[in-house]
This record gives C-alpha cells, structure tokens and sequence, in this order.
C-alpha cells in the first residue's frame, strides 16, 4: 500500500527547503499544511524562541483507540546543508557533492507522511497517534528539550532517527556531558624574552596529550573538539580555549572521565603557572530501556511480520529519544538506513524509507489487536 513514487518525490521536495538548525520556518510551514491535509489537529508549541530559533516543534493529533503512540523525527539538518541538490541512482539517493543530503532526518519525516497518508486514504483502523516534529536537535536536543511531553498523552513512541539498517531498534544510547576550558597563561615577546611568558598553548597541549580521549572503553567515548587562542606569531599566547565531551552508557562511567579530564587540565595548569576555568555542562541523559519493554517487543514484532530481520542495540549518539525517556514517555530509536550522516556523501536507498513507512503502519496495526 505503500506508495514509492510519492514518498519519493516528498523527499526530494523536503530535502530542498533549507531548514539548518534554528532556522526551520519554512519546513515547519510545510509540514503544519500536509498534516492539516491528513486530518490532524496541529500546532506549533513556543520552543524556538528559548534559543533563537525561528520555529517551535510541529505537533499533530489524530484521536483514536489505546495505546496512543508518538512518532517523531526532527526537521533540522547539519551544515553544509542549504540548497541541497539531490541525485537519484539506481535506487540510492545523494546530493550532488557540495552538500549534505538531509536525509537526517527528512528520510524519518516521509516515512512518517507516508504511512499516515497511507493510513487515512484506506480509512484504516489506528490507535490514538501524536506525531511530533521538532527543531533543533542538531547540536543539542533543544527542541525536545523545550517540548511539554507530559501534555502529548502518548504512552510509547518512535523516533525515526538512527543510522544503521532498517530493523535496528535502539534502546541503549549515552548520556553526555561537555565543557568549556579557558587556560590563560602570561604574554611575552617570543623573540626577545620568551621565559617572561607562560604559554597557553603548550600547557593546553601538555593536558591534551596527558588525557584520555577517543574509546575509553564499551560504554565511554571523550573528546576535545574545538580549540582556539593566540594572537600572533612573535607574542608567547595568553588564552586558549577548548571545548568537549564525554559520553557514557553507565552514569558513574562518565562521572570518571569526566573527573579525569577536569583533574588533567587542573594539575598541568597548576604546575605551569596558569590559571584554569572550565565549566561541564550536562548535554543530555541517558536511553536505557529494557529489552522486554513493551515498546521494544512491538517494534521486532512488527519488523518480524514484515520478514525484517531486527536487531535491539545500543549506540554512541544521542536522539531526541534521550529526553522523551528521561520525561517519562518509552521511546526508542530505530535504524532508517542512512549511512555516512552529517558528510556530502550522505545517502539513503528509496527502499529502505519505503521500508521504514511499511513498518509504521505495522506497528499501528499491532497496537490495537
């Protein structure tokens, strides 16, 4: 029932309406319009304007039989990823090189269009359904971080989010922590008395090559992502700052590293005569969802009617489907077979999004038998 051609030529229309994080505004138009189309009841929640946004999360109601289930995806993408130029090659979708694709998430939003417009054309029997799409969650989750979950009245939900072949369901993700340092040394002239100065850099390089970084272990990733400071090559540098993160699936895991990297760029501070201020902040909590939990049996079993091999498992990256847990709502991620996210050689198979509609409309009709 599933119509290939439509939900085709929806993704390439989406994929070509700019939406960078923060600047959602006319996908957030565009969708309120199809979902209206869909008979839903719509609105746009006040999300956007907590971070700058010009857009709130887009969420629509269709009323129906217990349980009521959420979807969701969300409608930002990564840069480069303004006037997207797709190509379609023997079923496998791209941008032409100079962009991202977009197809996280505009893969997890059509898929979604298409099994509720596949849904209401065939006047098909649904659960009460809540579809939410949200904004900003490149870069830190704000827009569900900003969503009044508790008013949704879902009791499971789906984010259609995850890289991997379709059938993976997530239901373990990390929990992450990230930071700002700011070393500040003593300046100098590098030529004419470099002993007078205290370089931020090399106490910045000391502490980064004292610490822990990329794989931990199974559960903990790190990393220094950005840093920044100088300002010429004949003054010994005063300032440096770095920015980044911790990652762990175990809470007292990030605890540690996140103790150890405080600790490494305090002590080689200290004993270089700098002065260290570093702030942590916690990003996002933990996904920890039992692999008996009702939303992650519905999900194999509708993979298993649909003969899709299904596999339950945990990833590094963070989702929407972080917040929705910690706010009370099970939700779990699942795998739409975009591969190669947030580079210009993102791509996605037409068959895997067709897919991934096949099996919303499976779960809908499973949840209500």
């Amino acid at each position: 029932m599933v119509n290939q051609n439509r939900l085709l030529e929806e993704f390439l229309r989406l994929i070509q309406i700019d939406s960078p994080s923060k600047g959602e505004r006319r996908v957030a138009d565009y969708l309120k319009a199809r979902l209206t189309e869909l008979g839903f009841e719509v609105e746009e929640d006040q999300a956007g304007k907590q971070f700058g946004g010009d857009a709130g999360n887009v969420i629509a109601r269709l009323k129906g039989g217990r349980p009521e289930l959420m979807f969701c995806a969300h409608m930002d993408t990564v840069q480069p990823g303004e006037g997207i130029v797709p190509r379609l090659n023997d079923g496998i979708i791209t941008s032409a090189g100079e962009t991202i694709l977009g197809g996280d998430d505009k893969a997890g939003v059509c898929a979604i269009l298409e099994a509720l417009q596949v849904l209401r054309e065939n006047h098909l029997p649904h659960p009460g359904l809540v579809v939410v799409f949200t904004v900003a969650e490149e870069g830190g989750l704000r827009g569900a971080k900003a969503l009044d979950i508790a008013a949704l009245g879902a009791e499971m939900g789906y984010c259609l989010d995850a890289g991997g072949p379709v059938g993976t369901v997530i239901n373990r993700g990390p929990a992450q922590d990230q930071f700002t340092a700011v070393i500040s040394g003593r300046a100098a002239h590098a030529g004419i008395s470099p002993e007078d100065g205290i370089s931020a850099i090399q106490v910045a390089a000391e502490a980064i090559m004292r610490t822990r970084l990329g794989r931990i272990d199974p559960e903990t990733t790190a990393n220094i992502g950005l840093i920044s400071g100088g300002q010429a090559t004949n003054i010994v540098p005063e300032r440096v700052e770095l920015k980044g993160e911790a990652r762990s699936l175990d809470e007292n895991k990030l605890a540690k590293q996140t103790r150890h990297m405080r600790e490494t760029l305090e002590e080689v501070s200290r004993k270089r005569g700098a002065k260290l201020t570093m702030d942590w902040v916690p990003s996002y909590p933990a996904l920890n969802l039992p692999a008996e939990s009702p939303v992650i049996r519905l999900a194999v079993k509708a993979f298993q009617r649909l003969g899709i091999v299904s596999r339950v498992s945990q990833t590094g990256g963070g989702s929407d489907a972080n917040i929705f847990n910690s706010k009370g709502l099970p939700t779990a991620n699942l795998g739409i077979g975009m591969e190669k996210v947030h580079s210009c050689e993102e791509f996605i198979r037409v068959k895997d999004m067709v897919d991934m509609a096949r099996f919303l409309l499976q779960v809908v009709e499973l949840a209500i038998q």
